[in-house]
């Protein structure tokens, strides 16, 4: 291992027999390999197991673990996997521990520019890069830099113990939760936009459509938290993007039904005030731009 921050990866995988070996066939070529890279299979039925055991006859920093089959399929579980493969991990000397999805595949040179960044930033708790779907990536103009997509997120080991790790959190949201939490505890975050990664299952139609994916998101933005004022725009914003306009709708739809039957906010009362106050800053910071460019 090169001089500089160590680290170790851990990817929780649930049937990815269509897309693991991608990302295997990325993390082999990275010119910085981490010191173990921990496959938890999440009770898969498929190849999955068989496609990781191929690799490690060649690779012997890549470890499958293999955790019972589950009946329910939830986002709890997902976490349930990552503990299980931190607890593998967790006494090696490494000072970064990431969360990979098993559908991404990425640049030679992903973990070594993010580990270099994290390197020359000691209060940068989490790190990542944009995803791209398809033709669709988000434009970091107008998208939160200090959000980090949970599909790579990379953790300074002491902010990811600061946090409490993942929330088991059924409804979702766990990776977004620990990045909130990270900034409440005064850590930094950040979404380095020279980087990317290829996410080749779009994001909720693993088991539903499109329309049923944004509105199960606009349930999970209440879900933790977000302010009503703030759902106002983001729906706004999501009707410029596809599905046009049903899009959008069909997310603030989902906020506004949980708003509505009141149901429950699953974070603290003390994060929820901290992401509330957070959305209202930038929508404040949003309109004085817009007012000063106006005045020009």
């Amino acid at each position: 291992m090169p001089d500089g921050l160590t680290y170790a990866i851990i990817t929780p995988a649930r049937n990815e027999g269509q897309y693991i070996e991608l990302t295997i066939k990325s993390m082999i070529v990275q010119t910085r390999p981490p010191l173990k890279w921990v496959i938890v299979s999440d009770g898969s039925t498929d190849g999955t197991d068989a496609i990781v055991r191929m690799y490690m006859k060649d690779y012997s920093w890549i470890e499958l673990l293999r955790m019972p089959v589950r009946q329910e399929r939830h986002f709890a579980g997902k976490a349930q996997a990552f503990n299980a493969g931190y607890n593998r991990i967790k006494d090696l000397p490494v000072e970064i521990v990431g969360n990979l999805d098993a559908d991404v595949s990425f640049e030679p040179d992903h973990f070594e520019f993010l580990i270099g960044k994290m390197g020359e930033a000691p209060q940068l708790g989490i790190a990542g890069a944009p995803f791209r779907e398809g033709g669709f990536q988000y434009d970091y103009r107008f998208t939160n830099i200090e959000n980090v997509w949970g599909g790579c997120q990379l953790f300074r080991c002491e902010c990811f113990e600061a946090i409490g790790g993942y929330m088991l959190l059924k409804g979702g949201c766990i990776d977004h939760v620990a990045v909130l939490s990270a900034r409440l505890h005064g850590w930094q975050t950040r979404t380095f936009t020279e980087k990317s990664c290829i996410h080749h299952r779009i994001m909720g139609t693993a088991l539903q459509g499109s329309l049923k994916a944004k509105f199960k998101l606009g349930v999970k933005d209440h879900f933790v938290g977000n302010h009503p004022l703030w759902e106002i725009f983001r729906t706004i914003y999501q009707m410029k993007h596809r599905p046009y306009v049903v899009g959008g709708l069909a997310l603030g739809l989902g906020y506004a039904w949980s708003l509505v039957r009141r149901r429950e906010i699953s974070l603290s009362p003390r994060l929820v005030a901290f992401v509330q106050r957070e959305q209202m800053h930038r929508l404040r910071k949003f309109f004085a731009s817009k007012s000063q460019v106006a005045v020009k």
